[in-house]
């Protein structure tokens, strides 16, 4: 696969065939093109060319073939207001725009805070730049979680992230401050993950939920004030609701300042977690990208 450009801003990418024979269709599925993706670009404005010429998708293609694939636009999604507003931009290129939220900041809108958010912010910047596409989040965190967040710039480029996280190739990092002394170094939480009865917002280990895994690992046990407290890192393998914090708070150690799953607000207002490190293989170039985040000042003062 050669490496995707723009041109009129819409997204494209070029590939150069190697079968000796096969048709467009089994090719650009065979590139991991979905048929939802490709049906758009055939009808919403998009372009699939072989030697820079227009093709359909019966076309049969020889070794050496140019094929490129142009997307259409896309509509920002209902709902999704541009609204300017800071976003603290960590990397981004034609793909992907990784992003540092802050506490307090929605990831996307809801029904009653439908501005003021992270997709909102990015949804300016792509207005701002010509870039033609709606917000795909990737990576979402919790209103009161900091740290790095994954938004994916075309509908295709969702896609293919979407699935490294279905086959656990993508990975995701947290460091947190929980309640009391962790006694074991590591240890691994396999607990199925759902919404407790009568809420519709805590969620609880129960046999019904969702498969759910998160690792733990101790950092630093300290005592503050004449409490015992632990800071810990958390590796994700699944991405179920509250799951750090609901996994956490079954464990024994809720999270320090999350009030929902009985964590103390002495010294922090908002649940102890921050998203430290995301890595995963770039989706066009296929190259290995880590991105890391430092904690923000409000945790960093609960370790002094």
């Amino acid at each position: 696969m050669n490496k995707s450009t723009f041109q009129d801003k819409r997204f494209r990418l070029s590939y150069i065939v190697s079968d000796e024979q096969i048709n467009l269709r089994e090719f650009l599925a065979k590139n991991d093109i979905s048929k939802r993706t490709l049906t758009a670009t055939k009808y919403s404005g998009g372009l699939l060319t072989v030697n820079e010429i227009e093709r359909d998708v019966r076309f049969m293609l020889s070794k050496g073939d140019k094929v490129e694939v142009i997307f259409p636009k896309e509509e920002l999604s209902e709902g999704l207001i541009p609204e300017n507003g800071p976003l603290k931009v960590i990397y981004e290129d034609e793909a992907i725009l990784i992003v540092n939220k802050p506490a307090g900041q929605s990831t996307i809108p809801s029904l009653n805070h439908r501005l003021g958010t992270t997709a909102n912010f990015a949804a300016a910047k792509f207005l701002r730049e010509g870039i033609p596409s709606t917000v795909h989040v990737v990576t979402r965190l919790d209103l009161n979680t900091s740290g790095l967040l994954c938004i994916a710039k075309n509908r295709h480029v969702h896609h293919l992230l979407s699935k490294q996280m279905k086959q656990a190739d993508f990975f995701r990092q947290y460091e947190a401050v929980v309640e009391g002394h962790v006694t074991q170094a590591e240890f691994v939480i396999n607990e199925k993950i759902g919404r407790k009865d009568g809420s519709i917002i805590e969620r609880i280990v129960r046999d019904d939920g969702k498969e759910a895994r998160t690792d733990v690992r101790v950092l630093n046990r300290f005592i503050k004030t004449g409490r015992k407290y632990t800071s810990v890192s958390l590796v994700l393998h699944t991405g179920r609701t509250h799951q750090i914090r609901a996994h956490m708070c079954w464990a024994g150690y809720p999270l320090v300042g999350d009030d929902l799953y009985g964590g103390t607000q002495q010294f922090i207002k908002r649940q102890a977690l921050h998203c430290a490190v995301l890595a995963f293989r770039h989706p066009i170039t296929g190259e290995e990208k880590l991105f890391t985040c430092p904690l923000p000042a409000d945790m960093k003062q609960l370790l002094v």
